[in-house]
């Protein structure tokens, strides 16, 4: 299969980094264009890439309904849906890659045609001022050594080797068709919710983990520096996760690793049984087969809190 590249990248409003974004893209000779999907900015971002677009054909540019918008999810999702090559890759519009960034990735792909996926290694450059501790967290953001294909997904859960971004993984267009796409309900999280779906069904092999091929672009205004977001969205994380997990049949270890992760943060937010029991008729409602299941008994409120409180008291 020919190495091609569709790069996507979702835009609203970044046109302080848009033009270093997409020129990076470019100048990487696998890509085949540059899908920029347009959601709905209100800043200079279109014309910056329409001016870019009239020096290089491959720069495509498409836009929500109406010019709406709908979020990264699923700005990515209708890159993918556009998207003409091989092979898919991200790029946030705040950051860019660095040269040589698909090399590695095409060696991979050709020695292992099982292959579906490879990751890589990414940086930072910081745009504000930095603490030393900043700097030595976000320099490089890795797996800390090489993990079996099959061995991925609790690696990545487990979090002992560390992790990798969605800025150094490319990926065969064909994966989309066994972990579907972005899920579009998660404002956060939801490219560590793809990742770990990959891991879970599909071959997904290291590339350079060493030393960066994309940088990440940090600044005051990135959707991380929101930490009270991340913890309304991880627990959508896990729901999304079990959700998808139980839908494809997977192994009842799977589901109840999300299950458990779900009842830790659930129970970190509140100690009430009853909202416990409105929460755990409204989880299983969505999967009502799990009601009489070794895990719907398990993990039945009333269960786990008297587990817990002859823990306490043992």
């Amino acid at each position: 299969m020919e190495f091609t590249v569709s790069v996507i990248i979702p835009v609203y409003n970044a046109e302080a980094f848009l033009e270093k974004a997409i020129k990076s893209a470019l100048q990487q000779p696998e890509v085949l264009e540059v899908i920029v999907v347009n959601d709905g900015s209100t800043d200079g971002s279109l014309e910056i890439t329409e001016g870019l677009k009239q020096k290089d054909t491959r720069v495509k540019i498409y836009h929500h309904k109406n010019y709406t918008n709908k979020g990264r999810s699923a700005s990515r999702n209708l890159g993918i849906e556009k998207a003409n090559a091989n092979y898919i890759a991200f790029l946030d519009a705040d950051d860019y890659y660095l040269e040589n960034r698909f090399v590695e990735d095409k060696k991979v792909f050709e020695q292992h045609e099982e292959a579906e996926g490879v990751y890589n290694a990414i940086g930072v450059d910081f745009y504000r001022t930095f603490s030393e501790d900043e700097m030595k967290e976000l320099q490089l953001y890795t797996l800390t050594k090489v993990i079996p294909a099959d061995k991925l997904f609790n690696a990545l859960m487990s979090g002992d080797y560390g992790h990798f971004s969605i800025d150094g993984l490319t990926v065969k267009k064909s994966i989309f068709k066994k972990v579907g796409c972005f899920q579009e309900n998660l404002e956060v999280a939801e490219d560590t919710d793809l990742i770990w779906k990959m891991a879970l069904v599909c071959k997904l092999y290291s590339g350079i983990l060493s030393k960066p091929v994309a940088k990440r672009g940090v600044h005051t205004q990135n959707v991380f520096n929101n930490k009270d977001l991340y913890v309304i969205y991880d627990l959508k994380l896990y729901e999304s996760l079990f959700s998808w997990s139980v839908k494809n049949k997977m192994n009842i270890k799977i589901n109840e690793r999300f299950l458990e992760r779900i009842w830790i943060l659930k129970y970190r937010q509140t100690k009430s049984v009853i909202k416990h029991l409105f929460y755990y008729f409204r989880l299983n409602l969505k999967q009502p087969k799990l009601f009489f299941t070794y895990l719907g008994v398990k993990y039945f409120p009333l269960i786990r809190f008297r587990n817990k409180y002859f823990s306490k008291h043992s």
